[in-house]
């Protein structure tokens, strides 16, 4: 499996503390069966002021101490980046680093409030030729009153990550309802771990796979663990990519059939 959201640097943002910590997650993650993981730290101005060439720095030198240690997880770089005004301008420049210097990038929306003109923000960085990928949106406390934002985002060329631990409740039944939701809409693109620690937050992956399945199928949830993830480090472009099952119509018919399974199953149990 491939994780392209996690905060595994130690001592850059509010994720590993410590070489310690990250060797452990990066223990965690390699036992999980990721294999390929990136490096996305925090990019907030004032709070964690990285960069490009600092991240690429820390990812360097955690993989040389991952190989020391006989850890065989590879690793590559990007950010976790608050949408901010100045943001595209940094993509532009290469101060703020996409996902393993491609075309698309992790977007961090205000956990708490709406950003003000966001889908005209993000369109904005679709027409200079990026990809968004917006970061874990179940998980944002405004997305019940605008889910249609997302919809729409999602038609316009964005990209939906959610965290693998909001798909087995690891962040609350609202987290995981919104996610589960998300995937029977089918506009999620891609799971990732969203690690911080070894605990609560630890880089679980395959856990977040095999809830997908349940909504859209083993061939599906693998996608959103390797073959979308792939295509990413690969920069392909999205119309190269297989498509979403909202995008693609066998996709929807074989989500329908799931749902209608679903449906007759909790009915034949109460019977």
């Amino acid at each position: 499996m491939i994780d392209l959201h996690c905060h595994l640097l130690p001592g850059i943002d509010d994720g590993s503390p410590d070489d310690a910590t990250s060797l452990a997650m990066a223990r965690i993650a390699f036992d999980d069966g990721i294999r390929t993981l990136a490096c996305t730290p925090h990019i907030y101005p004032g709070l964690y002021p990285n960069d490009a060439n600092g991240i690429r720095a820390h990812v360097a030198a955690l993989q040389g101490k991952l190989d020391a240690a006989g850890i065989a997880l590879r690793l590559t770089y990007g950010a976790d980046a608050h949408l901010t005004p100045e943001l595209l301008g940094r993509i532009k420049s290469g101060t703020a680093p996409t996902l393993h210097g491609g075309r698309y990038f992790l977007l961090e929306p205000s956990h708490h409030v709406a950003p003000p003109r966001f889908e005209e923000t993000v369109f904005s960085f679709t027409a200079a030729g990026y990809v968004p990928v917006i970061t874990h949106p179940e998980r944002l406390t405004w997305i019940e009153d605008q889910y249609s934002v997302f919809e729409s985002l999602f038609r316009s060329g964005a990209w939906m990550q959610i965290t693998a631990g909001s798909l087995t409740g690891r962040f609350g039944s609202g987290a995981q309802y919104w996610a589960e939701r998300m995937l029977d809409d089918g506009i999620v693109h891609l799971l990732a771990t969203d690690a911080h620690g070894v605990k609560h937050r630890a880089p679980w992956l395959a856990e977040g796979m095999h809830a997908a399945e349940k909504w859209v199928g083993k061939e599906e949830a693998r996608r959103l663990v390797f073959d979308r993830p792939q295509a990413i480090l690969d920069n392909l472009p999205p119309a190269d990519v297989v498509p979403v099952p909202a995008l693609d119509p066998a996709g929807r018919a074989a989500r329908s059939r799931s749902l209608w399974a679903r449906l007759t199953g909790k009915m034949r149990r109460t019977d």
